[in-house]
């Protein structure tokens, strides 16, 4: 097998950059994300190529926030997108900037353009510049006000500038050509009228630039060498280049744009816009609600920064846009977790279990694995007595064919322990089973007695009742019933229509009594169930845990088959 590392576009267009000596051997990226909603799985992406790639080459990146549109920003939109940057295991030490930082800057470079000739004040609507935009098919037209002189010009901008006018009444745009068969070049909006108070610059201004005239500008002032947008920026690349037409670098050298596939992935919706739907409407306790793509959520959920790495490395980066399924993502936290987490019992949904040929008041101490793949993480110790719990779907009183769990008058192995028997189901006046008696086997303890060794087909995970700790269980399913991700199709139809009803069940589970010495945060496998991780919501008097990911793994299996 050949072992050489394939690099991606962006590498290979990197080196040539760095053979030809264009930016002097520097590579230097940036991540900008436009503080008005919590990061997703997407940015998780665009987070790893960028501080990744400037890594890998031994540059650097900046943090930027596009904070060009104060009607939707908001701080706790900054902190959060810091912290997700963070936990993904990326800095930027003292490279985090604003968009805002430049404003001054990119209204004088604006007032350049218009002194160029290169921009004039419209006072057509938002509507009828639409209108005037054309088609693909057909050439837009020029607006009316396009031939104002450079004097006007200058004059209705400073005016806009100094909160002359409402929003919407003007908006400077670039002159550039009507007729372009690309719709991002006909004059396009370079700044508007907003009067809403910025988070940073408070009412200082009340015009806005808009990103694609920033965004170029922004990096060039930042010297960024290579610009990694998401594919949808891809026509907007002749407009990036237009706007640094003029401006003035002392090395001569401007930044260039490369556009990547986005990450799209099966069951999941990356849109802005529909997660604040769902937040906005309460169909989730919030945005870092773990059924939430949001890296918030996500790590909420469980998920670790390790496995979303390892996530963005495997599915690689492409020129064009493709779906990835979930089970990838899935498959990649568990083989995270596999040999670092413990592996404990906690029954989910409790089935009391009393083995009455097991003397009273009598407790034995047992050796348990805390994993049974990893021997260096030891073992534990866990207690066995009269009355346990058992799992409700480990028991069947009509057992169908093939089922080798517990039923009247079959046998069963306890983990770590003994064989028992069913000899009695007790009901409660409704006819729910709400006990099972038993009887067990003294000489068939895992390890010991004559019949150590005696082989039956079920083996089950258990509690002991006497130090049983109250687990309050958040088992999470897929927000979405059919894959909902983000396609041509996302925005005809009514995503909320596709909301799975049962994505969260809620049990009142029993775990074995270590449980109580971890913490919010700590992540576990339960033994037969899937990995979990302690929940914020957790208190000492309420212990709650979220199911990261069950233990069946689809990936595997669709690879094997591959």
């Amino acid at each position: 097998m050949d072992n050489e590392i394939t690099k991606n576009f962006i590498e290979n267009i990197i080196d040539e950059d760095n053979e030809k000596n264009t930016y002097g051997k520097r590579i230097h990226t940036r991540f900008p994300p436009e503080p008005n909603g919590y990061l997703h799985i997407g940015h998780a992406k665009s987070i790893c190529l960028n501080f990744g790639i400037a890594k890998k080459y031994g540059g650097i990146t900046n943090l930027r926030f596009d904070d060009t549109n104060p009607s939707k920003e908001d701080v706790e939109y900054v902190n959060s997108i810091k912290e997700d940057v963070q936990w993904l295991g990326f800095t930027w030490d003292d490279r985090m900037f604003y968009a805002s930082d430049y404003f001054d800057t990119l209204y004088n470079y604006a007032v350049k353009l218009i002194k160029l000739g290169k921009a004039y004040v419209d006072d057509l609507s938002g509507d009828e510049i639409r209108e005037y935009r054309g088609t693909f098919s057909t050439p837009g037209k020029e607006s009316p006000y396009r031939s104002r002189s450079v004097e006007e010009n200058l004059k209705l901008f400073a005016e806009m500038k100094e909160g002359k006018y409402g929003d919407g009444e003007k908006v400077l745009r670039a002159k550039i050509d009507m007729a372009s068969p690309n719709l991002n070049m006909r004059d396009p909006v370079l700044y508007r009228i907003v009067h809403a108070h910025h988070h940073r610059t408070g009412d200082k201004w009340c015009i806005y630039p808009m990103y694609d005239f920033a965004h170029p500008v922004s990096d060039a002032i930042e010297r960024i060498t290579h610009s990694i947008c998401t594919l949808e920026f891809e026509d907007h690349r002749p407009l990036y280049n237009w706007v640094l037409e003029e401006w003035d670098d002392p090395e001569g050298q401007k930044p260039r744009q490369i556009e990547f596939a986005r990450l799209n992935v099966t069951n999941m919706i990356t849109s802005k816009r529909k997660l604040r739907t769902l937040v906005e409407k309460g169909i989730v306790s919030g945005w870092d609600d773990p059924r939430m793509p949001t890296i918030s959520g996500i790590r909420r959920r469980g998920y670790t920064p390790e496995a979303i790495r390892d996530f963005c490395e495997r599915i690689g980066v492409a020129k064009a846009d493709s779906m990835v399924d979930i089970s990838l993502l899935e498959y990649c936290i568990r083989e995270d977790l596999k040999l670092k987490a413990p592996r404990l019992m906690t029954v989910i949904d409790p089935l009391k279990v009393v083995i009455t040929n097991y003397p009273d008041g009598q407790t034995e101490t047992i050796t348990a694995e805390n994993n049974q793949e990893n021997e260096a993480m030891g073992t534990r110790q866990i207690t066995f007595s009269k009355t346990i719990y058992i799992e409700k779907n480990d028991f069947m009183e009509e057992p169908v064919k093939k089922f080798f769990r517990l039923a009247p008058g079959k046998e069963v192995r306890l983990k770590y322990s003994y064989i028992i028997k069913c000899e009695d189901v007790v009901k409660d006046e409704d006819g729910n089973i709400v006990e099972l008696h038993c009887t067990y086997d003294p000489e068939s303890k895992s390890g010991s007695g004559a019949n150590a060794n005696r082989k039956v087909k079920g083996t089950l995970h258990w509690v002991n009742a006497e130090d049983a700790v109250d687990v309050e269980t958040r088992v999470y399913d897929y927000l979405f019933k059919t894959d909902e991700s983000d396609d041509a199709e996302g925005d005809k139809k009514d995503f909320l229509s596709q909301i799975n009803p049962n994505s969260l069940e809620t049990f009142a589970s029993k775990g074995e009594a270590a449980l109580a010495s971890y913490h919010a945060g700590d992540k576990f496998q339960f033994l037969r169930q899937g990995y979990f991780v302690i929940d914020k919501d957790s208190t000492p008097e309420r212990l709650v845990v979220n199911r990261i990911v069950g233990l069946r793994d689809t990936w595997a299996k669709m690879q094997k088959k591959q």
